[in-house]
């Protein structure tokens, strides 16, 4: 047996007693699964005295099919509308007032890898802001933070950087369960009408990684198969930003990344060169299937994790960054394509959070001094996120 229990454990050890007489509405993805693999929408539907009404599909859909940045449609499957939060519009990541119409409930089961970037815990924040205010309740089931819950790394976000990457001001590793985070968010939202309710996980100590839990991994998106991919994502992710591949369309994304006009050898030894904790750099060729310079042999290099618990994610993958960025020369660009709904700032910054570190890069700012001023707004948010921690 698993030596913790998630959020839907532990409601399926109680006999869902706390949803019994309600109308619900379930926000979930495959991932949703309880320690024997039975997924949510599964246990609901068959749960003595609840009445499954609605569920609602986040980014990749609620099949988990979808690639990033497409849109997914609402479908009806046997009697239960399924609504899509991820759809062609910023608006449709919005559950709307008659798509709640109806409910008692919403129940959120959503498995959050760690970073800000990762939608999930967004779609999460936005249903918090649209059933509060309703009156409604809210139980969102807690799950483990894969990456555990004591570091955070990662700049603040400021004001005008707001999208659906970063819709609240976290830290980029933010080190909170969705538990957590919607306990944040309901206290810095002021939403003080409704319920909130958190089932927490039982026996998740703050220090663990998701293999340590004993619960089975299940890929809450197409590109997150592993825990590996979680560990390196808070800072990969970074280069979705950019005409560089971030390893997309291969086996191992995030964890691979480089492009077709970069010295693959020559890449590794520079990164191995910066001696950055928890991580060695190997010199890799691959050929992406699909996006980012699909059909292509890339060079480039993939990280390997050698202590994750010295490892900062995000501080190495602006190092690599900038050392990528000066080794392609004009071959370099931002994207500069609409990302997650927002054309103007550009992907870059919305996931940095401002504009801060691209100007800085730009105007060929070493990476340490790039990243200096974090340390206080990785403190003020460690102060921040204090009253919203539930577990030791």
């Amino acid at each position: 047996m698993p030596r913790v229990r998630s959020g839907l454990d532990v409601l399926v050890a109680d006999g869902f007693a706390v949803l019994r007489g309600l109308r619900v509405g379930v926000v979930t993805h495959p991932a949703a699964v309880d320690a024997q693999l039975r997924h949510i929408i599964e246990l609901l539907a068959t749960a003595p005295g609840v009445k499954l009404v609605s569920v609602f599909g986040p980014e990749h859909g609620l099949l988990g099919q979808a690639q990033d940045l497409i849109s997914v449609a609402a479908h009806k499957t046997e009697q239960i509308l399924a609504h899509s939060l991820y759809g062609t519009t910023a608006e449709s990541l919005h559950p709307t007032a008659e798509q709640l119409a109806g409910l008692d409930a919403l129940v959120i089961d959503l498995q959050d890898v760690g970073a800000r970037y990762y939608t999930f815990q967004a779609t999460m924040r936005y249903c918090l802001q649209a059933a509060l205010p309703r009156g409604m309740k809210v139980f969102v089931l807690d799950r483990p933070n894969p990456l555990g819950g004591v570091v955070v790394e990662g700049p603040a976000l400021r004001q005008g950087f707001e999208s659906f990457v970063g819709a609240h001001d976290l830290a980029t590793r933010h080190g909170l369960t969705v538990g957590e985070l919607a306990l944040l968010y309901q206290h810095e939202l002021g939403l003080d009408r409704g319920e909130l309710r958190v089932v927490s996980c039982e026996g998740w100590r703050r220090s663990q990684y998701f293999d340590e839990t004993g619960l089975p991994w299940v890929l809450p998106s197409p590109n997150m198969p592993t825990l590996d991919t979680a560990v390196v994502y808070p800072g990969q992710c970074l280069i979705e930003g950019t005409n560089l591949s971030e390893g997309r369309g291969t086996t191992r994304p995030f964890e691979l990344c480089g492009a077709p006009w970069l010295d693959a050898a020559r890449l590794a030894q520079r990164m191995n060169d910066e001696k950055l904790p928890g991580v060695r750099f190997r010199a890799a060729w691959f050929r992406p299937t699909f996006q980012k310079h699909a059909g292509q042999d890339c060079s480039g290099v993939q990280l390997h994790v050698t202590d994750r618990a010295a490892f900062q994610s995000v501080r190495t993958s602006v190092a690599l960054l900038a050392t990528m960025r000066e080794m392609s020369g004009d071959k370099f660009a931002w994207r500069t394509e609409p990302y997650e709904f927002v054309k103007d700032p550009i992907a870059i910054d919305l996931l940095f959070g401002s504009a801060r570190e691209r100007l800085g890069l730009e105007a060929g700012k070493p990476w340490r001094a790039l990243t200096a001023d974090w340390a206080k707004e990785e403190e003020a948010f460690q102060q921040r996120r204090h009253t919203a921690l539930l577990y030791d």
